[in-house]
């Protein structure tokens, strides 16, 4: 009987000098990257420079019975560039701080950083430092990701004006349906029941919008070069959460027309086949990471143009209002509160 070739072991500074040696490269503005203390970068003048971070726990932000290591390395980078996108600045370099429980072999590892290189690649992103440790309770991941602006020059969650229109890129809610479709076709699997009716095409998209979301980079540097946003955020915790922390920045309030969301097909196609809100879908559901903006009325024709000639989706869906109106919604006449249904940690 032949024997199991046994998994290679996970080791520490093993895994950091494979991880120099596949990853580490020459970028603009960087001088040391991954094998010192600290990565060194000669700071670009004159520059602002943007710096995120994100933790992603298992059992909170993925479940690894339902994703794979490499979209959950693909998804956390895109989070972050996401953040970056939303500023309208340029990323340029990566951290990555794994904890590492006994249960992740080397191989699931390294399909991990292959998801977060290949995300990151598409933006031009260096890795160039970070951190491993042990974990007694499951997978758990952190990104710093730093990007530059011009000096004076950047988005911000706080520049909406009474009057501005409210803006949305591409589509809203696949992502929160592309999530329960995986659930629920893993709860199906393990019942013996059928999953929702629904196209293959349909479910793909879904579930790819879910596993590998696309951060807006380049419709933020647009936006923020030609000066055309007034404010603006991603939509990673649900639209009407993101847009309230817009209209508490700006101390502002907004009225959103709700048949004016863009929803795709398969996500109507989806909310159809389970019995739900296509809009409840938009509202709620969080990890699109499309951009949300306001821009003043006179760059409407202006900004639909350029949008168009780049190929760049975007939707006017509602207008920024006084603060005392609060955040209203309006659909077939009526006009309704908007609740506060975004994901929140800890609530």
């Amino acid at each position: 009987m032949a024997r199991r070739k046994a998994k290679p072991a996970l080791q520490e500074f093993a895994l950091i000098r494979d991880l120099q040696r596949r990853f580490a490269r020459h970028a603009s503005g960087l001088v040391q990257g991954i094998g010192d203390d600290a990565a060194v970068i000669a700071t670009f003048a004159p520059a602002w420079w943007h710096l995120t971070t994100d933790l992603l726990a298992e059992g909170i932000h993925f479940d690894l019975q339902s994703a794979t290591p490499e979209s959950v390395g693909y998804r956390a980078a895109m989070a972050n560039l996401s953040d970056i996108a939303a500023m309208g600045a340029i990323p340029r370099y990566l951290l990555v701080a794994l904890a590492i429980p006994k249960t992740i072999k080397r191989p699931q590892v390294d399909e991990l950083y292959r998801g977060l290189m290949r995300a990151c690649r598409l933006y031009g992103v260096a890795l160039v430092g970070g951190d491993t440790s042990a974990s007694m309770a499951g997978l758990f991941l952190s990104i710093t990701l730093i990007g530059t602006t011009t000096r004076r020059r950047a988005l911000f969650r706080h520049g909406a004006k009474v009057g501005d229109q409210i803006f949305v890129s591409g589509t809203l809610g696949d992502s929160h349906a592309g999530l329960r479709l995986s659930a629920n076709s893993r709860r199906s699997r393990s019942s013996g029941k059928r999953s929702a009716p629904l196209s293959r095409s349909h479910r793909q998209f879904l579930m790819r919008r879910h596993f590998y979301p696309t951060a807006r980079v380049a419709e933020g540097q647009w936006l923020n070069s030609e000066r055309l946003a007034s404010a603006a955020i991603d939509v990673s915790d649900g639209l009407s959460g993101d847009l309230r922390h817009i209209c508490e920045e700006s101390r502002v309030g907004a009225e959103v027309e709700l048949d004016k969301i863009p929803i795709s097909p398969a996500c109507r196609a989806y909310a159809q086949a389970v019995g739900v809100s296509p809009v409840q879908l938009a509202l709620t559901g969080g990890e699109d990471y499309e951009l949300l903006f306001t821009a003043s009325p006179k760059h409407r024709g202006l900004l639909k143009r350029q949008a168009r000639a780049r190929g760049y989706r975007v939707t006017c869906i509602g207008t920024i209002r006084p603060q005392q109106f609060g955040m209203q919604m309006t659909s077939d006449g009526r006009i309704l509160p908007m609740p506060a249904t975004s994901y929140e940690h800890f609530h």
